[in-house]
């Protein structure tokens, strides 16, 4: 027998850690060759590690959460024949091959692992029956509770459906690897009547959960405290009339010919801030406060906020001063569903030099929009409201819409962050002028 060493692979681009953010084999699980170990997410990308020999697991170098230093030692393989470390050797002796190769997906991508193409993590929670099924009866039958005090394995998404549905997963059997619960132990749960009805009864609970950042909320997280701490941000709200530009957004998507995107609101800002950044090029820039340098950027780089199901994720449409306002809303349409489903790419997650962040209808009133690290400007977007509005003589029914909008104090003054948001407000209350070239 021996024992084969599989070391944290480089994925180049200058990446010297990676964070474990999902083991996906237990301690003495038997694998086989290409099997996917372990997933570890860099500040570029989420990368799978396979399995380049059969064999059975004797050793994991780090818990989920941990950052691992590319190079490190971090699974132990015990495989027939001789290996590349004698089983009795001590774990500093060890000779690790060179890494096996690897798939690489854009951060936020869920791992495509056998649990996750179980279960994505946009699985629906499953409403609990009166009765269990004859199915959750059998495959109940076929699961050993785990002993007394031994925490339950399972990958974020099923956590996180256990979490939506209010189940502690200590209760739950699990039928996957090594009593790894799985999506179908889940349905299986809910089936058998295992789940409680929320509301169903008022106790007074102490229980308390302790989820840990890891992954993309990790990163989500120390982003927002870089950016927090070390900008100064000030941020101006402005009331839009936004009437005449839904009149014309709606004819436009009434005569739109086949083929092209519907028309959102985005497109019409995008062109507007492109048309105010010309005259207010320094909204268009990052300060590397560290050099002590402010560089402006000609190339006037986009990203559009999204909420996914993973997290805040945040696409990039690339010099949007070149582009139309259809050719804009192809791009958010792309970008919009390329983050829905996890398949946005490295170049579609990097590069802006500016951004927009938007709820939608649950837009608020009012928002104070955290700005994008090291960009200096973010312009936030509220939801649209009809309201009475005095014209000199009656109140009339106009939508009105607030523009929420943050910007680097260090770099920004008030007055110029106030002209900016007004200029692009001239262009959207008076939506033609936005075509019109100077």
């Amino acid at each position: 027998m021996g024992v084969h060493v599989i070391k944290l692979p480089d994925v180049g681009e200058g990446v010297a850690e990676a964070e474990l953010v999902e083991w996906l084999v237990d301690d003495g699980q038997n694998v086989t060759e290409d099997q996917l170990l372990a997933s570890v997410m860099t500040d570029k990308a989420t990368v799978e590690i396979p399995s380049p020999v059969e064999g059975k697991i004797i050793w994991r170098g780090a818990n989920v959460g941990d950052v691992v230093s590319v190079g490190a030692p971090i699974i132990r393989i015990e495989i027939d024949g001789e290996g590349h470390e004698e089983a009795a050797a001590e774990d500093g002796d060890s000779e690790p091959t060179p890494a096996p190769p690897v798939e690489t997906k854009p951060s936020g991508a869920a791992p495509s692992t056998p649990a996750a193409v179980n279960g994505a993590a946009t699985a629906p929670v499953v409403v609990p029956k009166a009765a269990p099924s004859s199915a959750a009866a059998a495959h109940a039958a076929t699961l050993t509770p785990r002993k007394e005090g031994e925490s339950p394995l399972a990958s974020p998404a099923v956590r996180k459906r256990a979490m939506d549905a209010g189940v502690d997963l200590r209760r739950v059997p699990g039928g996957g690897p090594a009593g790894r619960i799985v999506h179908a132990d889940l349905d299986a749960y809910f089936e058998s009547g295992g789940a409680t009805a929320r509301g169903s009864a008022r106790i007074a609970r102490s229980d308390v959960t302790e989820v840990l950042m890891i992954g993309l909320r990790r990163k989500i997280a120390e982003r927002m405290s870089v950016a927090k701490s070390r900008i100064p941000h000030i941020t101006y709200v402005d009331e839009i009339d936004v009437t005449a530009l839904e009149d014309l957004r709606a004819r436009m998507n009434a005569e739109r010919k086949d083929g092209k995107p519907k028309l959102t609101i985005l497109p019409f800002l995008m062109r507007a801030m492109a048309r105010a950044i010309e005259k207010q090029p320094q909204m268009n820039a990052l300060f590397d406060d560290d050099g002590g340098v402010v560089r402006r950027y000609g190339a006037m780089n986009m990203g559009v906020a999204a909420q996914t199901d993973n997290g805040l994720v945040v696409p990039v449409v690339r010099n949007v001063e070149a582009l139309g306002l259809w050719e804009c809303a192809a791009e958010v349409a792309r970008l919009a569903e390329a983050a829905r489903t996890n398949q946005c790419s490295r170049e579609d997650l990097s590069g802006s030099t500016i951004t927009i962040t938007s709820l939608g209808a649950m837009g608020g009133v009012v928002t104070t929009p955290v700005i994008n690290y090291p960009e200096v400007a973010i312009v936030g977007v509220n939801k649209m409201r009809t309201l009475p509005q005095w014209d000199g003589g009656a109140f009339i029914p106009r939508k009105m819409m607030n523009l929420s909008s943050s910007f680097d104090h260090r770099v920004i003054d008030g007055w110029d962050a106030a002209v900016f948001i007004q200029t692009i407000k001239g262009y959207l209350e008076t939506p033609a002028t936005i075509f019109i070239e100077d």
